[in-house]
């Protein structure tokens, strides 16, 4: 049922943000509001939370200790979905947060080392309507988080 919502909604989520004249942001962000809103409404054991950003984010398992702030160095493992379920990444990554996309600034702070997190991201804290490796322009993102350590 997940699938076949999405398939009959992303069409017109695209069409939407489709248009002649240049790129309208907030079109494009009422657009992933409204696909993110039907993803997320399509599976009822999905109890997610939006932050000030637009972020939505559910702590699966939440971990022990301190939770990492922006200048913090992160170490994750993850996997990176489209609405659709199409991977278009995973792996493990050490890294400064403040380096990592918006969408992970915003919501990796919200989880403790040892934490699991799934961050759906709307396009404008991704990657905008810039087209990426496996990832077309204007796309949410969702993205499944191990937070391995942090400094």
């Amino acid at each position: 049922m997940k699938k076949f919502l999405l398939f009959v909604f992303a069409p017109l989520v695209i069409l939407a943000s489709c248009s002649k004249d240049k790129f309208d942001a907030s079109k494009q962000a009422a657009a992933d509001d409204a696909a993110i809103k039907a993803y997320i409404g399509t599976d009822t054991a999905f109890h997610a939370t939006a932050d000030g950003s637009g972020v939505y984010y559910k702590i699966v398992t939440q971990g022990t200790g301190a939770k990492p702030t922006a200048s913090s160095t992160v170490k994750v493992t993850y996997t990176g979905k489209l609405l659709a379920g199409t991977t278009f990444d995973s792996g493990t990554i050490n890294q400064s947060l403040s380096g990592l996309i918006a969408g992970w600034q915003s919501g990796l702070p919200y989880l403790k080392a040892g934490g699991r997190i799934i961050l759906v991201i709307p396009s404008r804290e991704g990657y905008g309507n810039t087209a990426k490796d496996g990832i077309p322009a204007n796309s949410v993102l969702i993205f499944t988080i191990d937070l391995l350590s942090f400094s």
